[in-house]
């Protein structure tokens, strides 16, 4: 599946509008197959079932004018409590959230629904016709309606059960969670082609050989197309280093990446030639998950930001939070991350990624925690065991030793404001009681 294409797929899951629209023209292509099946079967529903379809030209277009009216009211309702709910969890969470209710499958299902049965009612309303104007009433299709509009009545019961448990605490860090988990799964182990045979450096740079590639608009970096990348440094015999790494925020004119062909004599690359390396890198006006675990990181260590803020001071949040990304940086301490240099198969280093390393994560999920949690030794506590099962799953000694000097720095801000001997002395205990975590003997 190319960039471009995934990149499109997924601002589709996104939007409010892409999931209601299908429906839509699902409805027109129901509300089109019934009346045709009407029109041309010698199916005569008001005659074998007269009280399931006899409702007559002027009863049948009553009830679906009613049942269209409904609908629309219904699914503004169902707009109106999905844009309070983004509100409210914008303010209470965090703006990075917001994404996730966008994309949300249930709420768009659901909007969807109503909006299409409103146009089902409206189609097969036009065709009625009364005696005077040679009589005809689509039976099948006005019952239809009728199931429709009972199926509505249990869409909007599971609305309202959906959204009262999107809005919890728990629903909306296990959905982060949850996806930020999975990209790690994709990614790691992951990356551009296979390493290189050895660890070789990349190659020298010389200044007159140097071709630098500027981006052409502004935007975050939501993905790179490791294997097109590749592709394009063989078939174009040069040495790719890409300046900037997913998540960042580039600039129109900022520098994308660095070329140097194998030839020094090879003249520089063209513009065209230039815009296939552009094509494998996706800028966009958000940042996104897909490639940028630390982007779900980021959005788990804000709620315990905003938990831990002097407005909203909740604690139960903010441990909560700290759960999750212990659970992740488990995940990423035991998962070997790819090479930065990389190669294919007999070939020389073509590409040099700026990837996160697992320093840079633990840093990004621990160090704000850590810094607001001041005086909080039941936050405090927390992070020692989410430090703890990281350590225990460290598969390299410089992993265990970044967690431990994670945790020396939450002991350290332990002793230095927890007010108590109480509370230090619990924070003391647990922090001697969970050091064979980060400080195991590895098994070689």
């Amino acid at each position: 599946m190319s960039l471009h294409f995934r990149h499109t797929w997924q601002r589709l899951r996104e939007s409010l509008w892409f999931v209601p629209g299908l429906l839509v023209l699902g409805a027109c292509g129901l509300a089109y197959g019934l009346i045709t099946f009407d029109t041309r079967t010698s199916f005569n529903g008001a005659k074998r079932f007269p009280l399931l379809f006899g409702a007559g030209a002027e009863g049948s277009r009553g009830m679906l004018t009613a049942i269209a009216g409904s609908m629309l009211t219904v699914a503004a309702l169902v707009f109106s409590l999905t844009l309070s709910t983004i509100s409210q969890v914008s303010s209470q969470y965090s703006p990075r959230v917001l994404r996730n209710f966008m994309r949300d499958r249930g709420n768009q299902v659901v909007m969807g629904y109503f909006v299409g049965v409103f146009t089902y009612c409206l189609a097969v309303l036009g065709t009625i016709r009364s005696a005077d104007e040679q009589k005809f009433v689509p039976s099948t299709a006005v019952l239809g309606g009728l199931v429709l509009a009972l199926g509505g009545v249990a869409a909007l019961i599971y609305f309202i059960h959906h959204i009262a448990e999107s809005l919890q605490t728990g629903t909306i860090l296990h959905r982060i969670s949850r996806e930020t988990a999975h990209a790690i799964d994709e990614l790691y182990p992951a990356g551009v082609g296979e390493p290189a045979a050895a660890p070789m450096p990349p190659p020298e740079y010389s200044a007159g050989r140097i071709q630098t590639v500027y981006a052409k608009k502004t935007g975050y970096v939501q993905q790179v197309d490791a294997d097109a990348l590749l592709d394009w440094a063989t078939e174009h015999n040069v040495f790719v280093r890409l300046e900037q790494k997913v998540g960042a925020f580039v600039v129109e004119q900022d520098q994308l990446a660095r070329l140097q062909p194998d030839n020094p004599a090879d003249q520089a690359l063209s513009e065209d030639d230039i815009d296939g390396l552009r094509a494998c890198v996706t800028l966009a006006l958000h940042r996104s998950i897909e490639q940028d675990v630390a982007f779900g990181l980021q959005q788990l260590v804000d709620i315990a930001l905003k938990a831990l803020s002097p407005g909203i001071n909740d604690t139960t949040t903010g441990i909560m939070a700290v759960d999750h990304i212990g659970r992740l940086l488990q995940q990423l301490a035991g998962r070997p991350f790819p090479a930065q240099l990389r190669a294919k198969e007999d070939q020389p280093p073509r590409v040099l990624v700026d990837a996160a390393d697992f320093d840079a994560y633990l840093r990004l999920a621990f160090d704000l925690v850590r810094i607001n949690s001041k005086g909080n030794h039941a936050l405090l506590l927390r992070l020692l065991r989410a430090l703890a099962r990281t350590g225990h799953a460290a598969c390299t000694a410089g992993r265990q030793h970044a967690v431990a000097k994670q945790a020396k720095l939450l002991l350290e801000l332990a002793e230095e404001t927890l007010v108590t001997d109480y509370e230090k002395k619990a924070v003391q205990t647990l922090y001697a009681e969970l050091q064979p975590s980060w400080e195991k003997e590895l098994v070689a």
